[in-house]
């Protein structure tokens, strides 16, 4: 499907996530890979981004975003690696341990397309645009949509913040190499299969009018039209970046993930959104993300993961 030569990027960071594992998960990938005897993924050129999970053995400071600190150095790294290796001319697909890391990746490609307009297809079961004034629970891997649109979400705020946080918020608003703020517009997106969602992430998708579709219009459409559809509804962006969390699929394929929602993708509508989407020659970055084999049983995730990127790459 990418006509461009890959390259793997891993990102073991795990710091933004609620529930320990995800750093594990592109090492799943990997052995699944490894033990089907396919060599898939192995074939491909691959770099690592160095991880600070170390500093999980440590309680963090900050409630309403948290390891954030750590979080923002980490996604300039992914961002620094996202850049060259789109400059290097090859196809980056990022593994990744959990969702925050997607901020690193989208700053980078804003790093190298600057003056290009960058369209992001979420697929999730969340539409992670918390910030930290709005977050119930203070993982930053609920937040790497806000960062990137650049906004605070004041209007909807329940929490109190610390200047610290406030600060590294800015920072993570800010990565890159270029620091431009924001890297993406609200029209610029659009959410599949969304269904687990706070009040205030419908109300401020509501407030920007982002797109979206739900298990029901999946359901109601199917998931070609869906495909068809979101392609059309970025039709003036010039790059396009897909962002895929293992939670936008239903758990009866598999439960290896931190935060599993009822009524998801099944693992062939998958397939059949990403062959869709990967087909347009204006994507240039995929990304996988959230898989976590420590709540898994006998590594189902991993290999479902391995099934779609056999079908896509």
């Amino acid at each position: 499907m990418v006509n461009k030569k890959i390259k793997i990027i891993e990102v073991t960071s795990e710091l933004g996530a609620g529930t320990r594992g995800a750093s594990l998960g592109p090492a799943a990938v990997r052995y699944a890979d490894l033990n089907k005897g396919r060599n898939r993924i192995s074939k491909f050129n691959s770099s690592k981004v160095s991880d600070l999970n170390y500093v999980l053995s440590k309680q963090t400071p900050y409630v309403h975003g948290k390891n954030i600190d750590s979080i923002s150095q980490v996604i300039n790294s992914i961002a620094l690696e996202v850049e060259r290796t789109l400059s290097d001319g090859d196809f980056p697909v990022v593994l990744s341990g959990d969702h925050s890391n997607a901020a690193g990746t989208i700053a980078g490609i804003k790093n190298f397309y600057e003056d290009k307009r960058v369209g992001v297809v979420w697929v999730d079961a969340h539409a992670d645009i918390h910030t930290p004034y709005t977050t119930p629970s203070g993982n930053v891997h609920g937040m790497p949509i806000a960062a990137s649109l650049g906004i605070d979400n004041k209007e909807m705020s329940i929490n109190e913040l610390d200047e610290d946080t406030i600060a590294y918020w800015e920072d993570m608003k800010q990565a890159g190499s270029q620091a431009i703020v924001p890297k993406i517009k609200p029209e610029d997106i659009v959410f599949i299969d969304i269904r687990d969602l706070e009040r205030q992430e419908w109300d401020i998708i509501d407030a920007l009018d982002i797109e979206f579709y739900t298990p029901k219009e999946v359901h109601e459409l199917g998931i070609e039209k869906i495909a068809k559809q979101t392609l059309e509804y970025l039709k003036d962006c010039d790059v396009i970046y897909i962002s895929f969390d293992v939670d936008s699929m239903d758990p009866s394929v598999s439960e290896g993930t931190g935060t599993p929602y009822p009524d998801g993708l099944k693992l062939h509508e998958a397939k059949t959104l990403l062959y869709n989407l990967l087909k347009d020659n204006r994507t240039v970055v995929f990304e996988i993300t959230e898989v976590n084999p420590l709540l898994d049983k006998e590594n189902k995730m991993a290999k479902a993961v391995l099934e779609l990127l056999e079908e896509v790459l």
